[in-house]
């Protein structure tokens, strides 16, 4: 059997053991959990030090992203503003094409009617004219026939003329002999004086023997009438008087500074006259 003192230090070892024992499994815990403590607080820190950068980055990347979307934003709205801008101007310009359209139909309107109105009178006008002119041309064919009818007389009478101008002196014995008309021989040369041929006097001015022509002036009636590039056998007819009888003046012959022929006068002067006397008495 053990001692009282024995047993008491198996006690206090017994209580010791019982007591050291969980110190000891709490001192090694805690131990191993400061140990993970400390790993935790160091991968902590490097994920903390990895997340600052992926974290500055990302802000980074916000901060662009942000910029851009403002950007973005203010274009946005730029191009909403130029959208209602644009959209207004083509209201507008459609609204002015409109109102144009509608204007340029009514001057349409108004210029149709106006050409219209233009056109029926031209057309009447026309009309007018055309009957006028119908008028005109009947009556200028009924002239043209009258002046056909006078050229055909007037031919006949230059023919008959013709007929009564004679070219020597034979042929002046003949018109002599037939009586119709008195004949007056002169032969007459260049000089400054005036021949009395009957009621007419002569100046001769000048003679071309080539061609046969000559120039002379014709005092009749207190008047001169000059006679240029008169020709051999062409008779030169005035008129004479008040009574406006129609003589004829015949020069046969040209010679140099010389005229030889005849003045041809009517013998009834009545008869004869193309004047108001003549006229009064038809």
């Amino acid at each position: 059997m053990l001692s009282p003192k024995s047993k008491v230090t198996s006690i206090v070892l017994a209580g010791l053991l019982v007591i050291g024992l969980p110190v000891y499994g709490i001192h090694s815990m805690r131990t191993s959990l400061e140990k993970r403590i400390s790993s935790l607080e160091y991968e902590l820190k490097a994920v903390r030090g990895q997340n600052a950068n992926k974290i500055e980055e990302m802000a980074t990347d916000l901060n662009f992203m942000a910029e851009k979307m403002d950007i973005t934003k203010r274009d946005l709205e730029s191009a909403r503003n130029l959208a209602e801008t644009l959209k207004t101007e083509h209201a507008q310009a459609t609204q002015r094409l409109r109102n144009q359209l509608a204007s340029n139909s009514k001057a349409v309107t108004d210029l149709r009617q106006e050409a219209t109105t233009r056109l029926n009178e031209v057309q009447q006008d026309t009309t007018t004219k055309i009957g006028a002119v119908t008028g005109e041309v009947q009556t200028v064919r009924v002239d043209l026939d009258s002046t056909k009818s006078d050229l055909a007389n007037s031919r006949k009478e230059i023919g008959d003329v013709r007929a009564q101008i004679a070219h020597n002196s034979g042929e002046l014995a003949e018109l002599r002999r037939r009586g119709e008309r008195d004949y007056a021989e002169f032969d007459i040369r260049k000089a400054k004086e005036m021949e009395r041929i009957g009621d007419v006097r002569v100046q001769l001015k000048k003679t071309d023997t080539k061609k046969q022509k000559y120039d002379v002036v014709l005092f009749v009636d207190d008047s001169k009438v000059e006679k240029k590039d008169r020709v051999a056998n062409e008779p030169v007819t005035f008129l004479v008087g008040r009574d406006r009888l129609r003589y004829e003046l015949v020069v046969n012959y040209v010679d140099k500074d010389r005229i030889r022929g005849y003045l041809s006068t009517p013998k009834d002067k009545l008869l004869n006259s193309e004047g108001p006397a003549f006229k009064a008495n038809r």
